[in-house]
């Protein structure tokens, strides 16, 4: 049985925070729960739990907060995991049933990521994801979404120690519709890449998406 250990109430909060938007986005989501210790590994009250989903706009979200997961790596329902979050009062939390099979995505590597933006202003992204939010009312598709053509389109370029990032619509998409954004003059977004992952980070939490389509296999 899966258990989730927290530092303080205040984690445990911001955790559950990221659950209800990922749930609100999608209400049969999956959450990926993976432990992370610091160097030694020896305090499990000094490790983190990263936290991610995979979001209807092919980006992944993720958010990291103090605390300790058992086993190191598992997948609970968005659901689960907000209801048992919400109703524990001690320490420790039971997440629901363990659903590994569900989750799909690839995760992006954590080392080798090279800085490209370390202060873009959250309000550039701010006014950038407003505009494509209206631009996509006025080009919903069949299915009630924007069509992936317009989510596709490159709203933003960013360079840095030799790399040139473009960042599509889908990912601001995904930044607002989790909440990662905040409002204030001062807020900003850190942005950072590999040869294959893009990662915008941002006060609340961070999407992740790579940077090029996977070439299909050949059979």
């Amino acid at each position: 049985m899966p258990e989730l250990s927290f530092t303080d109430r205040t984690e445990r909060d911001d955790l559950s925070a990221f659950a209800a938007r990922a749930v609100r986005l999608d209400q049969t989501t999956v959450v990926r729960l993976r432990a992370r210790r610091d160097d030694s590994g020896a305090d499990r009250r000094t490790g983190r739990i990263e936290a991610w989903v995979a979001t209807p706009f092919d980006v992944l979200a993720t958010r990291t907060v103090f605390g300790a997961v058992e086993p190191a790596d598992v997948t609970v329902s968005g659901n689960e995991l907000l209801a048992a979050l919400a109703i524990a009062r001690g320490d420790t939390v039971d997440p629901g049933p363990v659903l590994d099979l569900q989750w799909r995505s690839a995760l992006p590597p954590r080392e080798h990521w090279q800085l490209v933006e370390e202060s873009l202003p959250a309000k550039i992204v701010n006014d950038l994801a407003d505009r494509g939010i209206e631009l996509a009312k006025e080009n919903v598709g069949p299915q009630g979404t924007p069509p992936a053509s317009l989510l596709d389109q490159t709203v933003l370029t960013v360079s840095g120690d030799g790399l040139d990032v473009k960042i599509p619509l889908r990912c601001l998409f995904a930044m607002s519709g989790m909440g990662f954004l905040g409002d204030g003059d001062d807020e900003h977004v850190r942005i950072t890449a590999t040869d294959a992952w893009l990662r915008i980070d941002a006060r609340f939490g961070a999407v992740v998406r790579r940077r090029h389509a996977l070439l299909p296999l050949l059979v």
